[in-house]
């Protein structure tokens, strides 16, 4: 036995111990999207297995088309006093598209309203023993490593506790590129099985070639690994699941033989600066109502956001294997925004893709900032313009196509909604300093004057806001009706309190992020690739020349309507100053919101509070509890030098190391090439390292030949060491 000391204690570690289990190889074809056999979809094993009500569509999307038609209709008539210019037509097709994308959210948030208030807590699952095998995902890329193997050790220990422990393998599939942050996983990984014990199954890989990002990641696992699992549980670097949430997963997928895949509504947690509590309060108060909805008219066709979903192992890996679409990136090459397109492969193929909206304890983290959030949403961007290419592919059902659409919208908005801005602004200058020249091809005695109709505008605009808010305001009103979480949530005052301070930043943060994402999809339009950078979850500040350089054209932005605006009318002002008010304080308001203290004096007075806050789950202290260890531990991990000469971790690392793909005779990396020549020249591990470049540090850590001469390198070492020792 090999004995590491970590933590002041020391851990048996087998030398028969190994990162991964026996492979259990299975196929994972590549899907077309040109090209689908109806006569490959699967017969259902029960007759409705499938089956989604179209009364529960036509309710709603019945409902959001008849407002989208009175909505575009009133507009018409807003400026149809006279005949329509150019300006005019522009902003009634703008103005079509932003209002119908509104209505459907406001129609499903009136069913999940109903639904939420009828349902006061999660419904019962009957305790019946699981008796298939679920593989627990937990990719990661250069994140924290106490935080992902503390939330594991939490998890494994409350479904240890359940009696289902045995049902449950954990893994964390890394692909980290940052060596320390390599070693610190390898070092907190010994930490968990220790502490776990044997009965528990802890596993970790860390990818040689990060191909295809998070969604190869988990292609990589199953075509190697998912041989041996029922179903895979996936999360992310951040998630946190109650162990009875997840029994409950792996229970209804084995109840339902015809289920492909089943979403939670993950609430968002650990909130401190003002960006994360505005959020994380929204998701909580909100989102059941939102959630609830769309849980409930899109049925069997429901979606996939990722992580914390339970998936059937048949399903992902028969009907899932993501195509690579043709052309270079942004919109050609791996498939970004993986998740939408597999719910859609796997709806495809025949079986249910269905939102768990009833089941609570199911948790992640928000970005801290609204520059951790630009990052953020510049990846997401790109993956869900990329959906482009695939919302035509052959066989996709329609409610399928509609997830798609909604992807591609909820970024396609923004330049939309800056474009109806700027079209106002247009027809209202227009009508103040243009002379009116604009005579039709037919012969009139007089000029087309933009004309519109000033009181029908306001009832427009007062409507509009209305549908806009309304599911706000719905999820406030359900929220506050159930006495237990309005309580632990600081009582009715405090509640409304938070409720009027999130309208209120969110407007303000509104028009900067309106601006960020019509950024981001013009840079892909351009052609830019987004690359991949991994998330900040706690503090996001920044210093505040980098705030005011990051914000400098919004504040621009702002100043250019303000002016224009002021140029007008007071009253064109007045209209837009929910929009410029924001842009104006891009800078106070960035500061203010990524601020830890400012957040946590939000939190010590209970503003923004969510109920979990109030009562802390019992996973939650738990989880708090573990998070200490592993950052006591991470204080006493080796740095890259002292790791490679340890003889225990040196041990430890070479049946971590995955396997190499195999090279052809002649084909040389150069990065390994030179790697090898300066582990050649060193004539110490410190000399040798300090010789690489950070690529060629990784390629030494991942690369067994190399790792092993770095090895040698350091006995020389310490076998010169005590020669010398010994002459003395």
């Amino acid at each position: 036995m090999v004995k590491i000391n970590t933590l002041n204690e020391n851990i048996d570690v087998s030398q028969e111990a190994s990162g991964m289990p026996p492979v259990s190889p299975a196929d994972m074809p590549e899907q077309s999207l040109k090209h689908f056999r109806r006569r490959g979809v699967r017969t259902p094993v029960n007759p409705k297995g499938v089956h989604s009500p179209a009364w529960r569509r036509l309710l709603v999307l019945g409902s959001a088309v008849a407002l989208s038609c009175w909505g575009i209709y009133e507009m018409y008539s807003v400026l149809a006093l006279g005949e329509l210019i150019f300006v005019e037509n522009l902003v009634l097709v703008l103005f079509a598209l932003t209002f119908s994308w509104i209505t459907v959210a406001f129609a499903g948030s009136i069913i999940g309203f109903f639904k939420v208030i009828a349902q006061h807590k999660p419904l019962d699952e009957e305790p019946v023993a699981l008796t298939k095998r679920t593989a627990v995902l937990m990719p990661t890329y250069n994140e924290q490593p106490g935080r992902i193997f503390s939330a594991i050790e939490t998890m494994a220990k409350a479904i240890q506790a359940q009696g289902e422990g045995a049902a449950f393998d954990w893994f964390v599939l890394s692909d980290t590129t940052d060596v320390e942050v390599a070693i610190a996983e390898e070092v907190a990984l010994q930490t968990l099985r220790h502490r776990l014990g044997s009965e528990v199954n802890v596993y970790y890989r860390r990818r040689v070639k990060n191909e295809a990002k998070k969604a190869g990641n988990v292609a990589d696992f199953c075509k190697r690994w998912g041989g041996a699992y029922d179903h895979l549980l996936v999360l992310d670097a951040d998630s946190l699941m109650e162990a009875k949430t997840m029994i409950t997963l792996a229970r209804r997928m084995e109840a339902d033989p015809d289920a492909g895949l089943i979403q939670t509504i993950p609430q968002l947690i650990n909130g401190t600066t003002l960006m994360a509590r505005i959020q994380q309060f929204a998701t909580r108060v909100y989102g059941p109502v939102v959630g609830s909805g769309l849980a409930w008219w899109t049925a069997k066709e429901g979606n996939f956001w990722g992580h914390n979903a339970i998936i059937r192992t048949e399903a992902f890996m028969s009907a899932a294997g993501l195509p690579h679409l043709r052309g270079k990136p942004p919109f050609g090459g791996h498939v970004l925004s993986h998740d939408f397109v597999e719910a859609a492969l796997i709806r495809r193929a025949g079986w249910s893709v269905v939102i768990a909206s009833d089941l609570d304890g199911s948790y992640e983290e928000s970005p801290p900032s609204i520059i951790d959030l630009a990052v953020r949403d510049r990846r997401w961007c790109q993956g869900n313009l990329q959906h482009a290419r695939v919302i035509g592919g052959s066989g996709l059902h329609w409610v399928s196509r509609s997830h798609l659409a909604t992807g591609i919208m909820s970024y396609l908005s923004s330049p939309l909604w800056l474009l109806l801005i700027l079209a106002g602004m247009a027809l209202a200058l227009q009508a103040q300093y243009i002379r009116p020249e604009y005579f039709s091809d037919e012969y009139s005695l007089f000029p087309t004057w933009p004309v519109i109709d000033a009181a029908r505008a306001l009832m427009l605009f007062l409507f509009t806001m209305g549908i806009l808010f309304a599911p706000k305001v719905l999820g406030i009103i359900a929220f506050l009706v159930n006495a237990e979480q309005r309580e632990r949530a600081g009582g009715t005052l405090r509640v409304l309190i938070s409720f009027v301070v999130e309208i209120i930043l969110s407007a303000l943060v509104a028009p900067i992020m309106m601006l960020i994402h019509s950024g981001a999809v013009l840079s892909i339009l351009i052609g830019r690739d987004a690359g991949w950078n991994p998330q900040r979850r706690d503090d996001g500040s920044l210093p505040l020349k980098d705030v005011i350089y990051r914000h400098r054209w919004h504040m621009v932005m702002g100043v250019i309507l303000t002016a224009f605006a002021a140029l007008n009318s007071m009253s064109l002002l007045a209209w837009l100053a929910p929009a410029v008010a924001g842009l104006l304080l891009a800078v106070p308001v960035s500061v203010i919101t990524s601020s830890w203290s400012i957040g946590e004096k939000a939190k010590r007075w209970g503003i923004l509070k969510t109920p979990e806050e109030g009562v802390p789950p019992a996973i939650f202290t738990a989880f708090e509890q573990t998070l200490k260890v592993y950052t006591d531990d991470a204080k006493q991990c080796p740095d890259f030098v002292g790791f490679v000469a340890s003889a225990h971790w040196a041990s430890i690392h070479k049946r971590m190391l995955d396997e190499q793909p195999p090279r052809a005779r002649g084909d040389i990396d150069s990065v390994e090439a030179l790697t090898a020549m300066k582990v050649a020249e060193a004539e110490s591990v410190s000399e040798a390292i300090g010789f690489m470049t950070p690529k060629e540090r990784l390629m030494m850590l991942n690369n067994p030949h190399l790792f092993e001469k770095a090895c040698r390198l350091a006995v020389t070492e310490r076998e010169h060491s005590y020669s010398l020792a010994g002459k003395e």
